[in-house]
């Protein structure tokens, strides 16, 4: 009899220890125990990302540090004397943040130092085979693109060509890639009936000799002195697809929207493809449309270029 009750006893302690001390507080099994990385958040973020920081001096340097490259004139005509940044940074009210300021003159600047090349001038950055791979898409890749920014008040366009962002090819060794036109531009440009617009354009590969395929034709007076913030999405293929959201920041109206479309993404024989941002501008044949033209800054906060991971 003293064995049954010494058993009973060792069996039913510790089920009453266990639930006086813890009756509020059941207790997990060790397998279903949640653990840090048992979470639904997106997955990684896998790219780069480009923002203001303050010091306008070493703003080149910012921009190579984070996997971004530029093509500046600071050099160009009399700049050669007295050299002039043409990617500075000053401090946006608006935003609450430092930005990026892009110049361009009407006079002395060119497009990367070309002496033979005299109707355009360009000051860009962007990401290109010095980047890390996961900054350029590669055939069949998904890449998304955000940013922000403002056009001047006041900004002067012309029947040609004006770019302030583009997605284009990476040429090969070779130089044998087809890259000679963006597929997608930003274009502010003024008609012949004297209106003017911004537009999203895209072209295809040389052999389709699609021409332009206007996407997004907006009123330019719905950007002037407006920060606007952009989400691209890419998917870099000859079956790919395109898809596009710009918002006014001051209130949230959405400007531009173009829904997901197959379009052909790619190149041939590109090594990549990959985003600019600037501006890039035709001033006709020999400078022959400097007088409808001024100096500008162009306005840019936030680069984000981000590889969809699959």
């Amino acid at each position: 009899m003293k064995r049954l009750i010494l058993l009973i006893s060792l069996l039913a302690g510790p089920v009453f220890s266990a639930c006086s001390g813890n009756a509020s507080a059941p207790v997990t099994p060790p397998e279903e125990m949640p653990s840090d990385t048992d979470t639904d958040d997106e997955p990684p973020f896998y790219g780069g990302e480009l923002r203001a920081d303050g010091n306008s001096a070493g703003t080149y340097d910012l921009i190579l540090r984070n996997g971004f490259n530029y093509e500046a004139p600071d050099q160009s005509g009399a700049h050669a004397e007295a050299p002039f940044q043409h990617v500075q940074q000053s401090y946006s009210e608006e935003l609450g943040e430092y930005v990026f300021d892009f110049y361009i003159h009407v006079e002395n600047d060119d497009d990367r130092g070309k002496p033979n090349v005299t109707d355009r001038q360009r000051n860009e950055i962007k990401t290109d085979a010095k980047s890390p791979e996961s900054m350029v898409a590669q055939k069949g890749e998904e890449m998304i693109f955000r940013w922000k920014f403002r056009l001047p008040e006041g900004m002067l366009t012309t029947k040609n060509f004006c770019h302030v962002h583009q997605i284009k090819g990476i040429d090969n060794a070779q130089e044998t890639a087809d890259i000679d036109y963006p597929l997608i531009t930003f274009t502010p440009r003024t008609l012949s009936n004297g209106s003017r617009q911004l537009q999203v354009i895209y072209v295809g590969p040389s052999a389709d000799k699609t021409g332009n395929i206007y996407l997004a034709k907006v009123p330019l007076s719905d950007f002037l002195g407006q920060w606007v913030e952009v989400e691209e999405r890419v998917v870099c293929d000859v079956e790919g697809s395109y898809q596009l959201l710009v918002k006014r920041v001051s209130d949230g109206k959405t400007l531009i929207s173009v829904s997901k479309h197959t379009r052909n993404m790619w190149r041939e024989g590109s090594t990549g493809i990959r985003p600019k941002w600037g501006i890039y501008r035709s001033i006709g044949a020999n400078g022959s449309l400097k007088p409808e033209l001024r100096d500008e800054i162009v306005q840019f906060a936030d680069f984000s270029v981000e590889k969809v991971v699959r």
